[in-house]
């Protein structure tokens, strides 16, 4: 497919995919972010049996900003901080 015509097809969704990053993700940064992720993806994407470029899009973009927050908590899980009470602060395991 035509470059410019991808790049035009981009741009016509950006709007929307921005929209649904930041809903995603709460933050305008970082929706612009995963927005230029998917932009960097689709430009090197095979997308000529593509039939709904638009859903397509949208997918890409939801796969990024779900990546994002798996990223956005992976140090609190790999630092093993849990939503558990810890035995120190738990009224059971308190001693009287």
């Amino acid at each position: 497919m035509d470059g410019d015509w991808l790049a035009q097809q981009f741009e016509d969704n950006r709007g929307h995919l921005r929209a649904v990053a930041f809903r995603m993700l709460g933050s305008a940064a970082e929706a612009d972010n995963a927005v230029q992720e998917a932009w960097l993806r689709f430009s090197g994407a095979d997308t000529s049996r593509v039939g709904n470029l638009s859903g397509w899009l949208t997918t890409v973009v939801a796969r990024v900003c779900l990546d994002m927050l798996r990223r956005r908590d992976a140090p609190r899980c790999a630092a093993g901080v849990s939503n558990e009470p810890s035995a120190g602060t738990d009224p059971e395991h308190q001693r009287v």
